[in-house]
């Protein structure tokens, strides 16, 4: 059943997989070991230990199935009377011995049980389907987080080995007597800054790394970087679209599938409220006239009150509140999208913007400044500030790209569907 489960949410694998498929490239021709985001989310889906745990709880109530669809056994009773009395009823000569079977009528339970059983088990396999779903969503947040650290990398190299441009650059300078050393001191001290800044990240990538492994139960990792392009952008569908897909979140089919657990499990209250009929038949033989008889016999209780009443009163409530529930998660989860929707297109305009706009006006600044220097028009401290702009610019546009991702990966949890992205047909 666990297996089939798995193809049931394998459309769940798939969506996920092709969501965020702007970050996840084919794998490069390289040396070293590589793991796209599809790999990641097949790992997490085939190994997560929390998966494989659940898989057990659906296992369980297989057997509550099983044992619901089970009818009472027969009983075979033995009644043995008029035997060491007194008198003619001395001894066993006078005895009337009966033998019966007997079997309870449950009056329909057996089906409410079963119809309540099957509820439980397709309660079950919606719940199974919302931790694969999230468990895809985490993975792929750690999964961003990993691709994240390796751009971040990038970008501390890439200020390293600006530093290192710049100490030469002053080095010169103070060589031929244009600059004093205090600012290659200040010079060769950002340098040292940027290295540790590197190193920071390096940890930062290898504890990601790490998390991300997790998913699929690895202490060890395989992989020594993944795959992808951080800065390839999403075009987003409209916020009325998204809305219209917002009865696709499983966490909604999730209360319609517990309402038709609550109402299975009222029926039955009801049906239990009836007692069990008894009924037996049987032989009886009687030594004395060394004749037999058939006996036949039904015992039905007086139901002079309902002895369920509270457990019905229960099983109401509780399909109440489910339906109460249902209502206040569809409102928290709109809320949520449009607070998403929102971020998301403020992330993307403030990705834009930076790229477009501010990064090329201060790379140029940089060039021009740096030309500059060289020349002996700007000092250290000209050079410096500009440096700080483009760095902090190039950081912005990856963190911006970054919280982009993060968005897509959360409206597409909430929404139970892919978004459209202008990047892949």
């Amino acid at each position: 059943m666990w297996v089939l489960l798995t193809c049931r949410v394998g459309v769940w694998c798939l969506m996920f997989s092709c969501s965020v498929v702007v970050l996840a490239e084919p794998v490069a021709n390289s040396d070293s070991a590589t793991v796209d985001l599809k790999e990641a989310i097949t790992r997490t889906l085939a190994r997560n230990p929390n998966l494989i745990a659940f898989g057990y709880q659906i296992e369980v109530q297989q057997g509550r199935l099983t044992q619901s669809a089970l009818r009472p056994n027969p009983e075979f009773g033995v009644l043995v009377e008029n035997v060491l009395g007194s008198g003619e009823l001395e001894g066993v000569d006078g005895a009337e011995t009966t033998l019966s079977l007997g079997w309870v009528l449950e009056r329909g339970k057996r089906e409410r049980r079963v119809t309540a059983a099957r509820a439980g088990l397709s309660l079950l396999e919606s719940e199974a389907e919302i931790r694969r779903l999230d468990a895809v969503a985490a993975t792929a947040h750690l999964f961003l987080d990993s691709l994240a650290n390796q751009e971040r990398l990038i970008q501390t190299q890439a200020a390293v080995t600006l530093s290192e441009q710049t100490v030469v650059a002053v080095s010169a300078r103070v060589q031929a007597g244009r600059t004093p050393e205090a600012d290659l001191a200040r010079a060769e001290a950002e340098l040292a800054r940027m290295k540790l800044a590197q190193e920071d990240v390096e940890h930062e990538l290898v504890t990601s790394n790490h998390r991300l492994a997790a998913q699929w139960g690895e202490m060890q990792l395989d992989f020594i970087r993944v795959e992808g392009n951080i800065k390839a952008l999403p075009t987003p569908d409209s916020f009325t679209s998204l809305l219209d897909k917002i009865d696709q979140n499983p966490n909604i089919t999730l209360y319609l599938t517990q309402q038709r657990l609550r109402e299975a499990e009222l029926r039955l209250a009801e049906t239990e409220a009836k007692p069990n009929w008894r009924v037996s038949m049987g032989i009886r033989r009687l030594e004395r006239s060394n004749d037999e008889a058939f006996v036949a016999g039904i015992t039905i209780p007086l139901a002079t009150r309902n002895r369920n009443q509270g457990r019905i009163a229960e099983a109401r409530a509780r399909l109440a509140m489910t339906d109460a529930d249902r209502t206040a998660t569809r409102i928290q989860i709109e809320t949520q999208l449009f607070a998403l929707y929102q971020e998301l297109q403020h992330s993307l305009h403030r990705a834009a913007a930076l790229r477009e706009d501010i990064l090329p006006r201060v790379e140029q600044a940089l060039a021009h400044t740096q030309q500059a220097y060289s020349a002996g028009r700007y000092g250290y401290i000209e050079l410096r500030v500009v440096q700080t702009e483009v760095l902090n610019t190039r950081t912005a546009l990856v963190e911006a790209s970054i919280d982009a991702h993060r968005f897509v990966i959360e409206i597409e949890r909430l929404t139970g569907a892919s978004m459209k992205s202008s990047v892949y047909p």
